[in-house]
């Protein structure tokens, strides 16, 4: 049982040979026998991947001989069984898709709070300077459908490309709040947290590592459901575990497939 390391990573950083990076780390991962995917862009890199724990740790160390991603540190979960179905690696102009070229997390990061400082905040309901505290999905609906934070903002997007455009039409709802953006594993955080702030909310926080970390760290508390993975477990609950299921025992026939990570 749990034989399966299940890793999700990802890097802003200035990778402007991108190209010649696709053939190494697929013959790499192969190499090892993992399964799962890996995007590459100029921005940055996003994978997830499973294998055996020596393999996936290996491939890791493999990766930070690299100066660029010495200091990457993925987030580890465990299952009984391979939950992706082939290896992949692909080139693309985003490791996530927002549209919006000047949103460039490699040349600085907006502010971001811990697990703890989120769960903090939210027991007493403010921040630190008694401001009232907000958390704000920046996940499409189906994966909000397995899982989000308690009386959270969801704007019930379809794909990240419409979150702009939700922003600016919920811009005075939050100017007088702290908010805390958080995704699965914060990459969509990053480039939104950044985004609301040069769209003029001062008080715009990421959620450091996503729900995969606040679970981590903190467990569920102001959390319901489980939360939705790229993978064929479909859901992990609060123990990292698989769940496969919705709140309501479903999920939807929408939802994309394995080969497709986000975080």
């Amino acid at each position: 049982m749990n034989q399966i390391l299940n890793i999700s990573c990802y890097k802003f950083v200035a990778l402007p040979d991108a190209q010649d990076l696709r053939q190494p780390c697929l013959d790499n991962a192969l190499a090892r026998q993992l399964k799962g995917t890996i995007l590459i862009a100029e921005e940055g890199i996003n994978f997830f991947l499973a294998g055996s724990a020596e393999d996936v740790r290996s491939f890791v160390d493999w990766l930070r001989t690299d100066a660029r991603l010495a200091d990457l540190a993925p987030k580890e979960s465990w299952s009984d069984t391979q939950p992706f179905r082939k290896m992949l690696v692909k080139v693309k102009n985003e490791i996530i898709r927002m549209n919006h070229p000047s949103i460039r997390p490699a040349q600085g990061r907006a502010p971001a709070v811990t697990p703890e400082t989120a769960k903090r905040w939210l027991d007493q309901g403010h921040d630190d300077e008694g401001r009232p505290v907000v958390t704000l999905d920046t996940r499409n609906q189906f994966e909000v459908d397995a899982g989000t934070f308690k009386n959270t903002i969801n704007w019930g997007i379809t794909k990240f490309t419409e979150f702009p455009d939700a922003v600016q039409a919920h811009l005075d709802e939050l100017q007088d709040k702290t908010v805390i953006s958080f995704c699965t594993g914060g990459i969509r955080c990053e480039k939104a947290a950044i985004y609301m702030r040069n769209a003029g909310l001062p008080h715009v926080y990421q959620l450091e590592g996503g729900i995969l970390k606040y679970f981590e760290e903190v467990g569920n508390d102001h959390y319901d459901g489980g939360c939705f993975v790229f993978d064929e477990r479909r859901a992990v609950g609060a123990d990292l575990s698989a769940t496969g299921l919705t709140p309501e025992g479903t999920f939807p026939v929408t939802a994309p497939t394995a080969s497709t990570p986000q975080t």
